[in-house]
């Protein structure tokens, strides 16, 4: 891979290259990247997504869009610091092409975004519950009609393929979803490979998928254009990493390690005490501990610490980068970045403290069941109507049910896999509380 083919400015649609050189840099096509998703209905639906704890109502605590907006700023600051290294590396980028390091932070930023665009309300649990509703639940009878393929694209309905499909999928008017540069869509790809074969190697890039089967034929033509290494045989697709999908993957790992952890000792459920042991071991070396005694608050004491840290796994991963670079480009890192930092023993512990104390809190678990509840009814109906509909078989019920749909989704899809996938879509871009309302609204025990 070579960075000017990764740098793409080329969007959906486009004949031909769009020069960096000529790039208007008052408006610059990846920064119009970061302003078409911010101003999205997908990105705003996020402020009322659970991050970790689910319809809380708890002021502090982190929803998707907080978390987004975050990891985006992690991303800028990794991206901008790897690209000053890229650009002194590769100055031909800067003299020729007229690349210059915040277009790396750009990148990354948009991509980090993005990165949680298409994931469905109530948290992993979502993605999940939507996935057994065709393995196991009301859905398993459509598996005889669909390949194998579009059929795992269901049971494991993954939320980065779904992210893929918002900022990318046409409707009528609207070709090629919000026109998202190559480049940013190849950051945003964490998994660039499609639901089968699932987990065929090790290699980090291949533990999840990126992109639904409607989403293939798109999805190889950006990858070709930027010069994604192929990595799969036959009619399977799959490649390599674009590198700076590295710095998303990063920018998150940081965030939800210090931040998830930050909310679990805001919320109490997580000691003060207990914390500062596991963040002191990550900030020893940069903490101003006469400015940290002067800190009154508990609040403000790991708000202090919080921000050292973020900045250590910063610093540490950008090392980490660039002295893989090379081995980067050559598609031969199979690892995320933060896999090889000198503080993964410290993020493992913190990790393992939020999944024993913070993600399997008995708050959580209660409201992840709601959920369950609440998407699996909510795809029942819809499936069944639009299906229904569809083959001429609608009831009264169906034909009401249909009417709560917003009028953007009344899309007439010939194929059951693309119908199925239209109402997975729908239901995983409702926020927690738009889901919970309508799951009352049917069931009849809407408060009036």
């Amino acid at each position: 891979m070579n960075w000017e083919q990764l740098l793409s400015l080329k969007k959906q649609g486009d004949t031909s290259k769009r020069l960096r050189i000529e790039q208007d840099d008052t408006r610059l096509g990846f920064e119009v990247d970061y302003d078409r998703i911010i101003f999205s209905a997908a990105f705003r639906s996020l402020q009322d997504k659970t991050q970790v704890i689910p319809l809380s109502k708890t002021d502090f605590v982190h929803t998707r869009l907080t978390h987004s907006l975050e990891v985006s700023v992690v991303g800028r600051s990794l991206g901008r610091l790897v690209g000053k290294k890229i650009i002194e590396k590769y100055p031909y980028l800067k003299d020729i092409h007229g690349f210059h390091m915040n277009d790396f932070g750009a990148i990354v930023a948009a991509a980090s975004l993005a990165h949680d665009i298409g994931n469905p309300p109530f948290g992993h649990s979502g993605e999940k519950a939507i996935g057994e509703y065709f393995s196991i639940g009301k859905g398993k009878k459509y598996q005889e009609y669909l390949s194998p393929k579009q059929w795992q694209d269901l049971i494991d309905f993954e939320g980065n393929a779904n992210g893929f499909s918002v900022m990318t999928s046409s409707r009528p008017g609207i070709e090629g979803g919000l026109r998202i540069s190559y480049a940013t869509l190849g950051a945003f790809m964490k998994y660039p490979k499609e639901s089968l074969p699932k987990k065929p190697t090790r290699n980090i890039s291949d533990k999840k998928y990126g992109f639904f089967q409607a989403d293939a034929a798109f999805f190889k033509e950006a990858a070709q254009d930027m010069g994604l290494i192929p990595n799969k045989s036959g009619e399977d697709i799959g490649f390599e990493r674009h590198p700076l999908a590295y710095l998303v993957e990063a920018a998150d790992d940081i965030c939800y390690t210090i931040i998830d952890f930050e909310d679990g000792i805001n919320l109490g459920l997580v000691s003060e005490d207990f914390a500062l042991e596991y963040l002191i071991k990550l900030v020893k070396d940069s903490i101003n501990t006469s400015k940290y005694k002067t800190l009154q608050t508990k609040e403000d004491r790991i708000s202090y610490l919080r921000a050292l840290a973020i900045s250590s796994l910063i610093n540490d991963a950008v090392k980490v980068f660039i002295a893989n670079e090379e081995a980067i480009l050559k598609g031969q890192f199979p690892f995320a970045l933060m896999d090889k930092s000198k503080y993964k023993a410290q993020m493992d512990d913190i990790i393992k403290i939020s999944i024993d104390k913070i993600y399997q809190s008995r708050e959580v678990i209660e409201k992840e069941l709601v959920g369950y509840q609440i998407i699996q009814t909510l795809l029942d109906k819809f499936i069944t109507a639009y299906d229904n509909t569809f083959n001429g078989t609608a009831s009264n019920y169906d034909k009401l049910i249909l009417k709560l749909l917003p009028e953007k989704h009344h899309l007439e899809k010939e194929n059951l896999y693309d119908r199925l996938l239209h109402i997975c879509h729908y239901v995983s871009l409702l926020t927690d509380g738009n889901a919970l309302e309508l799951y009352e609204t049917i069931n009849g025990t809407k408060k009036r």
